[in-house]
């Protein structure tokens, strides 16, 4: 049974970091690109896209919102994935969600799109208190 068990997330005031994680059991990340995506409180809100490292770790895309604060790293010995929150807005108040899709070797591991990824996490709340 696939599971991605996301951890790390809570509350933080403005400016501060939290550092989450995505731990898979049931596969083996190094076959996927793994992207975080952020679902924030309200009525209408899309669950977008936050960034997506590569199978090797090598490549990684941060949307233009977190961009600079913002960073994706991975542990394959570890099976894990994180993300690394720095200067933390408001704005950045969601639920963070990792998910994997499996890459075929040799081509193009990224996504931004939520329909291309075929494993999620439960989601970790992180609330960024002004």
């Amino acid at each position: 049974q696939v599971q991605l068990v996301e951890s790390g997330g809570g509350l933080v005031q403005a400016g501060g970091s939290l550092r989450l994680a995505c731990a898979a059991s049931g596969l083996t990340l190094f076959n996927y690109a793994t992207g975080w995506f952020r679902q924030a409180p309200g009525v209408g809100k899309e669950r977008e896209f936050v960034g997506a490292i590569s199978w090797s770790g090598e490549s990684t895309v941060a949307a233009d919102s977190v961009k600079g604060r913002f960073t994706i790293s991975r542990d394959n010995g570890k099976n894990t994935v994180y993300l690394q929150m720095n200067s933390l807005e408001s704005e950045d108040t969601a639920v963070y969600y990792c998910a994997a899709r499996w890459v075929r070797f040799g081509t193009n591991w990224y996504s931004p799109l939520k329909t291309d990824y075929t494993y999620w996490g439960q989601g970790t709340q992180v609330t960024v208190s002004s």
